[in-house]
């Protein structure tokens, strides 16, 4: 997931629901899969106790009953309970109802458990003492299920905080990066789904102390250790002796707390020694390896930091040697001839053009412009190409441009590539000829249409299958600038091209 996306994830609810939901039905859709290899774990004991076993009855519609009721119950606790008690909406009565569905969950278990431990009333006195203690078990189990959800809510908010302050996390502690934040969540829902899968106790732990503490001899070795040990002749020698030691002298404090756990010395001592030799082996070379590899693109990062300082300094150079001033005077010059020989057309030609180029090499550089700018421009533009097309009778343009609100702001050249394509492929100096140009806003919404005439293009022209001037351009800078805010409508028909564009400003 890139930073862009997570930070979506971390900041939209309605993504982090999408993701749930998904990966819950995902769970839920193989859990029914599991059924149809026709594997009975319950078989055995039926045939111990002398009692009939029927694969559908004892097992297969039980375990499909008791995967929906989880996966129900588990949409209504994350997705309606958890969030209304989070934010302490009417407090009590969803403290209530989380109650009552966990209840019924206790429940209906037990209904379940009927068939699926059928064996049981062959182990009992009585019925009565069977029911009693399937529906003692049925309980433990939905309490247990309510402890499973508050320790799913707590890691996921957690883990939601930590990534949404990684940045000031990060700042204050340098050895505490997003990536050790990811990964000790990884670490927390994975714990979390052996205690939901009911896996063994030895698994359990083992794998809670070994990737627990994979992950601080990561953190330790990456921001610590392996610095130092850069600057020593031998660097790796020097990280394998001193992480060597440390694993050394943490055997026999985690030996005793595996013995708190296990209760057993000999386990307690195994699981120490596992722990031992996995990370000298595993997780100490896998360290020096991801370093390497950090280090490396390290120095490509700065290369190309390099280069594209070089490219940017040759760039600036290049726009040095043309001076727009002096072409802003060389205009200016022919403008006043222009008005001395009387010749009015020229001059406004030349002003027209002069004013665009200084939209070229200003306004065009922001990110957002004054919309009035923006139509500015379109209008010179298109007066200019007016007064190159003046002199045919055939050609019409029509222009119905709207005074707009001088606090509107727009993308740059957003709307001027349709007119461009208009005139590019609408005027004919030989057929008739016309283009229509519409615009005008309401509230923040502006209307924009351009229509403009077809002409079958010759076939030696070179630009016969070419689309329109920067059209696929645009379109994905409408996509990328104004997601969901904008309309864009094109028809083309044999006589007309057609262009319809609503934009929310």
């Amino acid at each position: 997931m890139n930073d862009l996306t997570l930070k979506s994830y971390i900041s939209e609810p309605i993504h982090r629901n999408k993701v749930e939901f998904w990966a819950a039905t995902t769970i839920f859709v193989f859990a029914l899969f599991s059924l149809a290899i026709g594997v009975s774990p319950n078989r055995r004991q039926f045939f111990e106790a002398g009692i009939q076993y029927n694969y559908y009855e004892h097992y297969f519609f039980p375990q499909l009953f008791r995967y929906l009721l989880l996966y129900l119950v588990f949409l209504l606790a994350n997705f309606v309970l958890v969030p209304k008690l989070l934010k302490k909406n009417r407090l009590w009565l969803y403290i209530f109802l989380t109650l009552i569905t966990f209840v019924a969950v206790g429940f209906f278990v037990g209904i379940l458990d009927t068939y699926t431990k059928g064996y049981l009333f062959a182990r009992f006195k009585s019925e009565n003492h069977t029911y009693d203690y399937i529906f003692q078990q049925s309980f433990h189990y939905a309490f247990w299920l309510l402890l499973m959800l508050g320790l799913y809510t707590g890691i996921k908010y957690s883990g939601l905080y930590l990534l949404s302050n990684s940045t000031y996390i990060e700042s204050k502690y340098q050895i505490i990066t997003r990536d050790v934040l990811t990964a000790f969540i990884a670490w927390m829902v994975s714990v979390f789904l052996l205690l939901i899968l009911n896996a063994e106790e030895e698994i359990t732990v083992v794998w809670g102390l070994v990737s627990l503490s994979a992950l601080v001899i990561y953190c330790v070795s990456f921001y610590s250790l392996l610095p130092k040990a850069l600057h020593k002749k031998n660097p790796f020698r020097y990280y394998a002796m001193i992480c060597t030691g440390i694993l050394v002298v943490s055997y026999l404090p985690v030996a005793f707390l595996m013995m708190v756990i296990f209760q057993d010395e000999e386990d307690a001592f195994g699981v120490s020694f596992f722990n031992l030799m996995f990370h000298l082996f595993i997780t100490m070379p896998a360290t020096w390896f991801l370093f390497k590899r950090h280090l490396k693109g390290n120095e490509e990062l700065y290369v190309l930091k390099n280069e594209l300082g070089k490219s940017a300094a040759n760039l600036d150079f290049l726009r040095s040697q043309i001076n727009p001033h002096f072409l802003f005077n060389a205009l200016n010059t022919l403008y006043g001839t222009a008005l001395q020989e009387n010749s009015e057309r020229t001059a406004q030609g030349i002003q027209m053009l002069g004013d665009m180029m200084r939209f070229m090499l200003h306004e065009n550089l922001q990110q957002k412009i004054l919309l009035s700018r923006e139509v500015e421009y379109m209008q010179n533009f298109i007066e200019l190409q007016t007064l190159r097309t003046s002199a045919s009778p055939n050609i019409s343009i029509e222009t119905k441009i709207q005074d707009v609100v001088s606090d509107k702001f727009i993308a740059p050249m957003l709307l001027i590539p349709f007119v461009e394509n208009a005139f590019k492929h609408g005027i004919s100096l030989k057929h008739k000829s016309w283009i229509r140009v519409t615009l005008h806003t309401a509230g923040n919404k502006l209307y924009f249409d351009v229509y403009n005439s077809i002409h079958a293009k010759q076939e030696q022209d070179p630009e016969k299958d070419k689309s329109g001037v920067g059209l696929i351009n645009v379109k994905q800078r409408l996509e990328h600038l104004y997601p969901g805010k904008h309309e864009l409508m094109i028809r083309e028909t044999a006589e007309e091209y057609f262009v319809h564009l609503t934009l929310q400003l």
